[in-house]
C-alpha cells in the first residue's frame, strides 16, 4: 500500500521517537511519487538530529527546505522563520512541519495559531513502543494530550516506528506493529504507516503487515556513520 499523505501535515511524537528522520523520508518518499513536497524545520528545543542535517539532500530533490536563517542554523536559539507561517497559508501538495518533541517542542505550534486558522491540517504522533514513556497505552496517551494541551490542535493519526536503532530485528518491527495497531484499535486513531529500516526492508512479510509502509533510509546519524542516500 502506498503513502498518500497530502496537505498539511504536522509530525509529533516524544523525545526521540523518529519524527525528524520520518519527516526527512516522508518528504522523499512523496516527492519521488511526483508530489510537489516542502517542509519545515520547527524544532526548536532539540540542537541536535534535525531536518536542517539533510537539507542539502532534499533541496538537490527538488523539496523546499524552510529553515531559520543562515547565520542562526547552528545556534540552539528560539528563532522561528516567518517563511514557516508563508508554507502554512500557501501550502505544497504535501507540506510537513517537523516539530520538536513533547510538549515542549509543540508550544510552537500554538505561535503558528493564525497560520492555521481556516487550513486544513493532519497532526501526527510518532509512537515508538521501545522508547521510555510511549511503550504503554497509558504513556502514549499521555504524550498524545500534553502536545493537544499546550498546541491547542487534536491529534488525529498515529505512525509506528518501532526500532532500537542497530538492534533492531524483524521481530522488533511484527511486536511494533501489533503494538501501535492496538494503539490505533483503543484509540480511533488512523494508523497512518509504519516505518521500516531500509536493510530490512527485503526481509518483512508484508502480508502480516495491513498498512503502508515507510521504508527509511538513516540520515541522522554519528560522524563517523555513513547517511543512507535518499
Amino acid at each position: 500500500m502506498d503513502i498518500l499523505l497530502e496537505g498539511i501535515v504536522v509530525i509529533v511524537g516524544n523525545y526521540g521517537s523518529g519524527k525528524t528522520e520520518i519527516s526527512i523520508n516522508l518528504a522523499v518518499n512523496r516527492k519521488l511519487a511526483g508530489i510537489d513536497v516542502g517542509i519545515a524545520d520547527i524544532d526548536l528545543v532539540n540542537p541536535y538530529f534535525r531536518t536542517r542535517e539533510a537539507r542539502k539532500q532534499l533541496t538537490k530533490l527538488g523539496i523546499e527546505v524552510v529553515l531559520p536563517p543562515e547565520k542562526y542554523l547552528q545556534a540552539d536559539l528560539a528563532i522561528l522563520a516567518p517563511a514557516v507561517s508563508g508554507l502554512i497559508r500557501k501550502p505544497r501538495q504535501l507540506t510537513i512541519l517537523d516539530v520538536g518533541g513533547d510538549k515542549t517542542g509543540a508550544t510552537v505550534l500554538a505561535a503558528l495559531g493564525d497560520a492555521f486558522k481556516g487550513r486544513n491540517y493532519r497532526v501526527l504522533q510518532v509512537i515508538n513502543p521501545y522508547r521510555p514513556f510511549t511503550d504503554t497505552l497509558k504513556g502514549c496517551l499521555e504524550v498524545k494530550e500534553g502536545i493537544e494541551k499546550v498546541s491547542g490542535m487534536r491529534i488525529s493519526g498515529i505512525i509506528g516506528n518501532a526500532n532500537l536503532i542497530y538492534d533492531t530485528s524483524i521481530d522488533t518491527i511484527y511486536d511494533g506493529y501489533e503494538f501501535v495497531s492496538m494503539i490505533s484499535d483503543k484509540t480511533g486513531l488512523l494508523l497512518e504507516f509504519i516505518t521500516i529500516p531500509s536493510s530490512l526492508s527485503d526481509k518483512v512479510d508484508m502480508k502480516k503487515i495491513s498498512c503502508p509502509v515507510l521504508t527509511l533510509r538513516r540520515q541522522l546519524v554519528p560522524p563517523w556513520i555513513k547517511i543512507d542516500s535518499l
